[in-house]
């Protein structure tokens, strides 16, 4: 089979491999189109066609459009059963908070792009043999970014900057954190603790630069607090905690043609099992879900859940529109050469990582989840950044979907790399973790796939190490959103 029809009603199929000179992963008409008609895949409209189209065709940027038509929705419309499991469990630490973690880090979390640097020179004296006295930890990390100055005290970006930095500050998979700040910046180390109830303890320790005499002064007591940090971290061991204390961040990026065929729908699968064991899925990418978010307000449990994801669709519509953007200037360049050619048709591709499970809340970015099941957390589509969200929202894995060829890492949380086809798993090997292009290589199911990533998201939080750790990825990963106006 060359030609892959995924729905009854579609206009176009997805070529399995080069046919007719069309790329694999890319669009083929099943029929002819005229110009001006609705173009569907998946069931669902992906744009229209901008000029008349001939069966057999290559239906991508130059002969396919936006369509702009409104989807609607409606909470409730979709039924769920949820499927009766056995309990499990997986190999995490316990804080004393009563907390899960899958990871056993210290960090270094800093204030303002001015502690950089002494963040950078205290974390590097933790590195290679430097740690063997501490083998129960899995490192330190120093949480770098380019904000923290130039906004004003009572703005939204620097409220959101505080609650992502105090997310992570919180974060279970740091056993312990210290907060470094230069002293004059906007973002002061005592308003953020002190916003977010955060207090000077074992665990929690504040450095200011110009307060404690200095670069070089700061270093010897940061290396100082870092060591007696450590010392308690190596205490921590795993034990057998249930599966239903695990947040997954669920996450596309380099998406190609076969992203939304092989390792979203699969993803989907693991996340609804994650969700009938009690776990949270997180869902992000508000930008990426434009033109799809009819489905997700079809599953909302609620009117006011469903009510919240429409008005965060709106905000972004205003704020492409005050920015002199549009939300289809997404799909980028590397998605178009994979075969995506509108947002509503890389969204619905996007949508379908999430499963099927009824979305219990809309959370803003970086905001503490305090619901169990499938969620959703506002955020751009930048992958770096999005992640940042979830982590600090309280993320303790991460799955990302890649059919381009995404590297990424994400310390303080493990990120599990799924391949959507297998030349780019055979490509990329020491990258990528699971290669979900056996879907459509005809090896496995969508279902059975769905169960070896849950399988090996139950082994990645009990401690065995993803492609991206291995490689050393997730120190400079980091990427709060930071908007609003920079003085």
């Amino acid at each position: 089979m060359e030609i892959l029809t995924l729905h009854p009603e579609d206009d176009v199929g997805v070529a399995l491999r080069e046919y007719d000179g069309i790329p694999a992963g890319h669009k083929v008409a099943l029929h002819a189109i005229s110009a001006g008609s609705p173009i569907r895949k998946y069931g669902q409209v992906i744009g229209v066609a901008t000029r008349d189209i001939a069966e057999g065709e290559h239906v991508h940027t130059d002969n396919l459009g936006m369509d702009a038509a409104g989807r609607g929705g409606q909470a409730g419309a979709t039924d769920w059963t949820t499927p009766v499991v056995t309990p499990r469990t997986f190999n995490g630490y316990r804080r004393a908070d009563g907390r899960a973690a899958t990871r056993n880090y210290v960090g270094i979390v800093t204030s303002v792009n001015c502690s950089a640097t002494v963040a950078r020179h205290i974390a590097d004296q933790f590195r290679g043999p430097a740690l063997e006295r501490w083998p129960n930890v899995d490192g330190v990390v120093a949480l770098t970014h380019g904000s923290g100055c130039g906004l004003g005290t009572e703005e939204d970006g620097l409220k959101q900057l505080e609650r992502t930095l105090a997310g992570f500050a919180k974060h279970p998979n740091f056993a312990a954190v210290l907060l470094l700040g230069l002293g004059c910046e906007t973002n002061q180390v005592s308003r953020l603790m002190a916003n977010h109830g955060l207090a000077e303890n074992d665990r929690v320790k504040a450095l200011v630069i110009q307060d404690a005499g200095g670069t070089a002064s700061t270093v010897r007591q940061g290396v100082d607090a870092i060591e007696a940090m450590l010392d308690r971290a190596d205490q921590a061991r795993r034990e057998p905690l249930p599966v239903s204390e695990l947040t997954l961040g669920l996450q596309c990026g380099g998406s190609d043609g076969l992203s939304g065929i092989t390792a979203n729908p699969a993803l989907g699968v693991a996340a609804d099992l994650l969700v009938a064991h009690g776990g949270t899925a997180i869902l992000s990418e508000t930008p990426e879900i434009y033109g799809a978010e009819h489905l997700l307000i079809d599953r909302a449990a609620r009117p006011d859940v469903a009510d919240a994801l429409r008005e965060r669709i709106a905000w972004w519509e205003d704020y492409a529109a005050r920015n002199g953007g549009d939300l289809d200037n997404n799909p980028s360049p590397g998605n178009k050469a994979g075969g995506l050619t509108t947002i509503l048709e890389k969204s619905l591709g996007a949508v379908a990582k999430s499963g099927r499970s009824p979305l219990q809340g809309v959370y803003r970015y970086g905001e503490p989840i305090d619901r169990k099941g499938f969620v959703f957390m506002d955020s751009p589509g930048y992958d770096p950044m999005s992640i940042t969200g979830q982590v600090a929202s309280g993320a303790n894995l991460v799955a990302f979907t890649t059919g381009r060829g995404s590297v990424y890492g994400c310390k303080p949380v493990p990120s599990l790399k799924l391949a959507t086809n297998t030349p780019l798993f055979e490509r990329m090997r020491d990258d990528m973790d699971l290669n979900c292009g056996a879907i459509v290589d005809g090896e496995v199911s969508v279902e059975e796939m769905g169960e070896r990533i849950f399988e090996q998201l139950v082994a990645t939080a009990s401690g065995e190490k993803t492609a991206s750790e291995r490689l050393g990825f997730g120190d400079d990963e980091f990427l709060p959103w930071v908007f609003g106006a920079q003085m």
